[in-house]
């Protein structure tokens, strides 16, 4: 008989009882008063861990997995997540290909370099740091990465894919989204998942694919009446809005499974972290929760690209 971490939790809990306070390491997550904390980190070391082997059977076939990321202008943030980027691939040995453009590039130079790379044989995976500068046509450049090499998930070809269910490379942030869940075994089936955010690489795609594993999803925004009410009515909570502590604690159901994509300055989720535990039985914190899956998605996904071109 199998049983996942989620429901080990939920049988542990049944045998506390409410006067218990404990704080216990599970397999995979921290399982404190009866909630269950979802480890980022530990999700992103075991993605990392199945890549290692994979990675050896590649160079012994002579190839080497490379990321190219594309940073245009001196954003010292932008610069930060490059940099995080290329340290993750260097601990895997994987190559990381850096292309730093001035801040005075014009959009036909970057649709030139990315035409460079999308004919780079030894070029598996391209990542534009977004935002660019804005005098630069950023969609343009998003459409020109060769479908194959778009491992971070921003064409429009891609986000089609992902949503008809048959994406190789949903949006890293959505795709970390799921694999949390399933690290965890917590089921979307038959669920009501409220998406708070329609960005075109996060909001959106997260809510295809919660589709896909058949849940209700309803995806809420700017423009959403009464969003608290809709927030109160969902069994999984997915904040993608971009703004500190926006959810509150009592917006929240209890028993609610909230994921929190948002990273606002001082470490913030979009989420209010506190208030919004007392209510969930299971949450991410922040950091340490969606963000460092994102990066081990991004290796996967460029993993997945360089055994695609092994097998040609």
């Amino acid at each position: 008989m199998e049983i996942t971490i989620w429901e080990l939790c939920i049988c542990i809990a049944g045998r506390l009882g409410e006067e218990d306070n404990f704080f216990n390491i599970l397999p995979g997550g921290i399982y404190m008063e009866n909630k269950l904390i979802l480890d980022g980190n530990a999700v992103a070391n075991a993605v990392k861990d199945d890549l290692k082997e994979r990675i050896i059977a590649l160079k012994d076939n002579g190839i080497t997995p490379c990321l190219a990321t594309i940073l245009v202008g001196d954003d010292p943030s932008s610069a930060t997540y490059v940099k995080m980027k290329g340290n993750a691939c260097a601990k895997l040995g994987m190559e990381s290909r850096k292309i730093h453009l001035s801040k005075e590039t014009t959009t036909e130079q970057l649709l030139e370099t990315i035409t460079s790379l999308n004919e780079d044989s030894d070029v598996h995976g391209i990542l534009l740091q977004h935002p660019v500068p804005s005098h630069i046509d950023e969609r343009a450049a998003f459409e020109a990465i060769a479908i194959e090499k778009d491992v971070d998930g921003v064409t429009s070809f891609g986000y089609g894919q992902t949503a008809l269910g048959f994406g190789k490379y949903p949006s890293c942030t959505p795709a970390a989204i799921m694999k949390i869940m399933d690290y965890y075994g917590i089921k979307a089936s038959g669920k009501h998942a409220v998406v708070v955010g329609r960005s075109p690489i996060l909001g959106k795609p997260v809510s295809a694919l919660l589709l896909n594993e058949d849940a209700t999803v309803t995806t809420c925004h700017s423009r959403t009446v009464n969003l608290a009410d809709h927030v109160r009515q969902a069994d999984i909570i997915i904040a993608a809005v971009g703004k500190p502590n926006f959810i509150q604690g009592d917006w929240v159901k209890p028993g609610a499974v909230i994921l929190d994509a948002g990273y606002n300055k001082g470490n913030i989720g979009d989420v209010d972290y506190h208030a919004c535990l007392e209510k969930a039985s299971a949450i991410t914190p922040v950091p340490g929760g969606v963000g460092p899956v994102t990066i081990s998605m991004l290796l996967k996904h460029t993993v997945d690209s360089a055994e695609r071109v092994m097998k040609k």
